[in-house]
């Protein structure tokens, strides 16, 4: 029985505007998967994002949602959820917008560890604003403003929310379209700071300019570089040699960032009476 994916989808919004080939639609129906898994209340659910093509996902989906500045998604869904911790805050946003131009609000959500789910989009590139170089362009390959190969040494995003102190960070790929969702629902449920990065590669500004033949060579190099975590740990470096760990990378139960600052408002009140 096909999944009824349109119950979810906004009237008169669809065809969307993401490229053929683009894995961001994947992304969306594993988004919509997770949120009926979790059985979300749409009018309590909040989507938020910054700019970008990963950006536009929440403008399709019929909820709360956010469509912010570039860069500022992070921010924007803290806010919301101060404003009302009891809503279920969902980011959505590219690899440019969240951690170059959005890094330092994505390092400072991780570190408060706010109760809130990020999926980040990591398609190795800037794809709406031009084709640029982000922080997650592999070394050598090319862009519009690197040419002749990037320099840069790249971010690796989970790495990076582990150290800034999210409390849930999973990765999977594109073409792990039923792990997707379900590393989704359970960041949602976790009590805290829940990074989902999915890899997802841009056959247009990413993929063009570094001589993919297809968007299934494209998928085919994403299955061939995923090893699941629990595969990893019986296996070499010699074997992981550019291979990048998907499944659940890090979980650790905390004190969570709201529930802190409500206790600090009613200490504060204390005193003031």
């Amino acid at each position: 029985m096909a999944y009824d994916y349109e119950k979810s989808i906004r009237p008169g919004k669809l065809p969307h505007i993401w490229c053929p080939g683009c894995g961001h639609g994947i992304v969306m129906k594993g988004l919509i998967r997770a949120m009926d898994t979790c059985n979300l209340d749409r009018k309590m659910t909040s989507i938020v994002s910054g700019i970008g093509c990963a950006s536009r996902l929440p403008g399709y989906l019929d909820a709360c949602t956010l469509h912010t500045a570039h860069g500022r998604a992070a921010a924007f869904a803290t806010g919301v959820k101060m404003a009302n911790p009891e809503m279920t805050v969902i980011c959505c946003g590219g690899d440019g917008d969240g951690t170059a131009i959005g890094g330092n609000h994505f390092i400072h959500a991780c570190r408060r560890n706010i109760d809130m789910t990020y999926v980040i989009m990591n398609n190795y590139i800037y794809g709406m604003t031009g084709g640029q170089f982000s922080p997650c362009t592999p070394t050598g390959h090319l862009a519009s403003t690197t040419p002749y190969g990037n320099p840069d040494p790249v971010f690796d995003i989970s790495k990076l929310a582990i150290g800034a102190g999210a409390t849930y960070v999973a990765r999977t790929t594109a073409f792990h379209a039923t792990q997707i969702d379900k590393l989704i629902a359970e960041g949602i449920k976790h009590k805290g700071m829940a990074i989902i990065e999915v890899l997802d590669d841009c056959p247009t500004t990413y993929g063009r300019r570094n001589k993919f033949r297809s968007v299934v060579d494209m998928m085919k190099r994403l299955k061939d570089m995923a090893v699941p975590v629990q595969a990893a740990s019986k296996m070499t470096a010699e074997q992981l040699e550019g291979k990048i760990l998907t499944g659940v990378l890090y979980k650790e139960d905390k004190p969570e960032y709201c529930e802190q600052y409500q206790n600090v408002i009613e200490r504060a009140q204390g005193k003031a009476s």
